[in-house]
């Protein structure tokens, strides 16, 4: 999964990077969505905009962590699988943009037209970003629902969780 995502991400950057020019845009529907060759230093937002090198390495450090601690996600079923793979291949997607292109190619922008004539938008992004937020939602969402692996002991007396409860034996008799 994470190497045919960042197959995807990449390949459509190029797109654009063949197509559009820094800074063009290109409108596919009037007033909602456009292509663009945007650069994004920065991270989500363009926090921290300027520091690519050392985003690049928060990326190598993310990644390299998330594989390490792997066990700690839900990835024993498919789902769980997925989606850790969207995120190592959208982490790898804009690191290589980092290394290779000196920032993260921004493409994809929804945007509403103002009265004053100027937009409202949504920050540009890539395959690699919807990678990352779906990959993280659904790990969420899988960890939120997965019953607990270790459960407490139950209460003296207590019967376990929907266990049958063992027949008491008999009181002896009283002298």
């Amino acid at each position: 999964m994470a190497a045919g995502l960042l197959v995807l991400d990449q390949l459509t950057k190029a797109a654009i990077l063949r197509r559009l020019h820094f800074g063009e845009e290109q409108v596919v529907v009037e007033g909602f969505f456009k292509l663009v060759h945007w650069g994004n230093t920065g991270a989500a937002w363009s926090l921290f905009r300027g520091y690519n090198d050392l985003l690049a390495l928060v990326a190598l450090l993310a990644l390299a962590l998330l594989w390490w601690y792997r066990h700690h996600f839900e990835v024993g079923s498919l789902p769980g699988q997925v989606a850790f793979g969207a995120v190592l291949g959208g982490i790898a997607g804009n690191l290589l943009d980092r290394l290779r292109v000196g920032h993260v190619v921004d493409f994809l922008y929804f945007y509403l037209p103002r009265p004053d004539g100027r937009e409202w938008g949504f920050p540009a992004f890539n395959v690699a970003d919807s990678a990352i937020c779906i990959g993280v939602a659904t790990l969420f969402w899988l960890s939120w629902r997965a019953e607990p692996k270790t459960r407490s002991a139950p209460a003296a007396g207590a019967p376990a969780d929907h266990a049958p409860r063992p027949p008491t034996p008999p009181a002896p008799p009283d002298p």
